[in-house]
């Protein structure tokens, strides 16, 4: 699948990292590994340089950046001098955030300074036997008394379903190859379209299906993914983040050889509405669409934010304006599509026209209002009966 490395970096230096320009599916990236099985890949100050020079030329260069990871954190044997270097590199990859894509593969353990990168990382993807953490089960257990072993803590598992720190879960093999593919999506720098996809899926195939994918009922469940692949070339979906914010799709398509950025709202998983997690989840998404230059296609389908004390006080208004936030500040072309029912904030946050974007279109039988028809006629004939109030619904 890959060729060598054509250009080295720092070779000879005595470090566990090693980094160079590398060919990858015909599209040259700056590869770094860091997953030598060497004190179980502790890293060191030279390993930090490796890091910050590759980071440095890659971003001046305008390469992708793709990290392999395998480290239990900065090697204590050489101090605070090898935090310098992993807080060095941290530096130049949040430059590097935005301008050029950053991949990251999770090949076994991420632990403190490692975790962290992963954090700056565009998409991530962890092998099935990967973790990761910022604090392991030994100050967890001396911190708090509680038990836990590094699966519980860290794993894949952990942080596909629960973090949303993994995009994709995939076996060791399979960790380069699924970053390659999520690749072609993306351009090299931010300057830079995305580029084409080939295929031979005609842009004018109508789709008939598509008006029985929907209920007749404005609360029955359907999925919404199979909307997303009736309109996507050869059907094709890479869904990201697919096990964390399940009420909320996002991933990477083609329209017409278009790459593009997809964010749904998804029914089958309460019932379509934003929470925390999905808010975050979308917001991130858009606002690495908008770096690359990526179109995005929204396809809305909610009764709101979903309610409740707990999420107000984790602060349920703070990440619900994240993501209006992403929509409001993003310049790519933008198209929503109301599929059966938009209300209240979350009409306005699923990319609404008032967000600015370029057209909004509508299914026949779409509802946009401030709130369903139940909630409108309890609060506008209230202290009406309750045969009253069910006739003015009907």
């Amino acid at each position: 699948m890959t060729n060598p490395i054509t250009l080295q970096l720092r070779q000879g230096t005595p470090a566990h990292a090693v980094a160079g320009v590398h060919d990858l599916d015909g599209r040259p990236v700056m590869l770094i590994r860091a997953e030598d099985p060497e004190h179980r890949g502790a890293l060191t100050p030279d390993d930090g340089d490796t890091l910050t020079t590759a980071a440095t030329m890659a971003l001046d260069k305008k390469l992708p950046i793709v990290l392999l990871l395998a480290s239990s954190g900065a090697d204590a044997n050489h101090g605070v001098a090898a935090l310098d270097g992993w807080g060095r590199a941290a530096r130049v990859l949040a430059k590097a955030s935005g301008v050029v894509p950053i991949l990251a593969g999770v090949t076994g353990p991420a632990v403190s300074g490692t975790a962290l990168l992963i954090g700056l990382a565009d998409v991530v993807v962890m092998a099935e036997d990967a973790y990761a953490f910022v604090s392991g089960p030994v100050p967890v257990r001396q911190m708090t008394g509680v038990q836990v072993d590094v699966e519980e803590l860290g794993g894949a598992s952990v942080h596909y379903r629960d973090t949303g720190a993994a995009s994709i879960v995939v076996p060791q093999d399979d960790v380069l190859p699924t970053i390659s593919d999520i690749l072609r999506f993306l351009p090299n720098h931010n300057s830079e379209e995305p580029p084409f996809q080939p295929t031979a899926d005609p842009l004018d195939r109508a789709v008939p299906e598509a008006l029985n994918l929907l209920p007749d009922t404005p609360t029955g469940s359907y999925d919404v993914r199979d909307v997303i692949r009736l309109v996507a070339d050869d059907e094709e979906f890479l869904e990201l983040r697919a096990g964390w914010a399940g009420n909320l799709v996002t991933g990477l398509s083609s329209i017409g050889g278009k790459p593009v950025g997809i964010v749904a709202n998804q029914p089958m998983a309460i019932a379509g509405t934003l929470d925390i997690p999905a808010s975050q989840k979308g917001a991130r998404f858009v606002t690495m669409c908008d770096a690359f230059n990526l179109p995005i296609i929204t396809f809305v389908d909610t009764p709101g934010f979903y309610p409740g004390k707990d999420l107000e006080w984790r602060g349920m208004i703070r990440h619900g304006a994240q993501m209006a936030f992403a929509y409001a500040r993003a310049t790519v072309p933008r198209i929503s599509i109301v599929l059966r029912k938009s209300y209240g904030g979350a009409f306005i946050v699923m990319d609404s026209k008032t967000m600015g974007n370029d057209a909004y279109l509508a299914w026949p039988t779409a509802e946009i209002a401030v709130m369903g028809a139940t909630q409108a006629a309890q609060i506008l004939q209230r202290g009406e009966s309750a045969e009253a109030i069910a006739s003015w619904i009907e």
